[in-house]
């Protein structure tokens, strides 16, 4: 019960807090903030309190190459958006690459040291195929989109959902699969979608090339998480963890495009 009441309160706080920060910034900026594992971080928690640290730690593997998916989904999102494709066909498109990478790590297995080293090549070069393939992009300060009242509690909501619906299935699905599946870009893809709807193909695929400079972040937290959650336990491993990723995101903040810089939303 009190697992239960723990993933009700901290999910909604964590993806709340998240989106109104981001709706202060651009485009670029937003995509970055929502690199932090909001979902999956939690669900790390949720399956060490409830199926052990070993547990956690398998999940975090699986998690951190999770974000190789991630990566896979924002290059076919903008690969599509950038020659003209519909929102609808753009996030088909980011799905299936999302669900064929799954595939394909699934299937591999890896212990941690190859995980994060497959990870880190891997989100280095999306990062240099997103720049050499990214559409053509009005110069200054982007202005942040203004989002609907019901976007927030929505978005926290389907957070909500998604992490229980994850950590009701994992002793089904293991450790490793679990881990897999949790980093699905979901706030990425609400944000892209709705830029790309309102504002079209160029400002959605900034938003995605500041999610995959976000990446950096829960690779971190899931290279740490695994490696110190058995010595350490729950709570001291979460902490390095956190720690690992806040260090990882302040280094990635200063490679943000001048575009994406803060910019005040005034009158709100």
């Amino acid at each position: 019960m009190e697992g239960l009441v723990l993933k009700l309160a901290v999910t909604p706080a964590l993806i709340g807090a998240a989106s109104l920060a981001s709706r202060r910034w651009g485009a670029a900026v937003g995509g970055w903030l929502v690199g932090v594992p909001f979902t999956s971080g939690p669900v790390a928690l949720f399956l060490a309190l409830d199926h052990g640290p070993s547990f956690a730690a398998s999940a975090a593997v699986g998690m951190l190459l999770g974000t190789i998916s991630q990566a896979v989904f924002c290059l076919a999102y903008s690969w599509s958006a950038g020659r003209g494709a519909p929102w609808p066909a753009a996030l088909l498109s980011g799905c299936a690459g999302f669900v064929a990478s799954t595939a394909v790590l699934g299937l591999l297995g890896l212990p941690l040291l190859p995980a994060s080293l497959a990870t880190l090549l891997s989100l280095a070069g999306a990062l240099r195929l997103a720049r050499r393939s990214a559409p053509g992009e009005p110069r200054g300060r982007e202005s942040p989109a203004r989002l609907p009242r019901w976007d927030i509690p929505a978005r926290m909501a389907v957070a909500t959902a998604f992490v229980l619906a994850l950590t009701a299935a994992a002793p089904a699905l293991g450790p490793y699969l679990s881990g897999l599946l949790s980093p699905f870009p979901l706030f990425g893809a609400v944000l892209g979608v709705f830029m790309h709807r309102s504002e079209g193909a160029s400002p959605a695929a900034g938003l995605l090339r500041g999610l995959l400079l976000g990446l950096f972040a829960p690779a971190a937290f899931f290279v740490a998480l695994s490696a110190l959650i058995e010595p350490l336990g729950v709570g001291p491993g979460f902490a390095c963890a956190v720690a690992a990723a806040l260090a990882a995101q302040g280094l990635t903040l200063r490679m943000l495009p001048p575009g994406g810089a803060p910019v005040p939303r005034g009158g709100r």
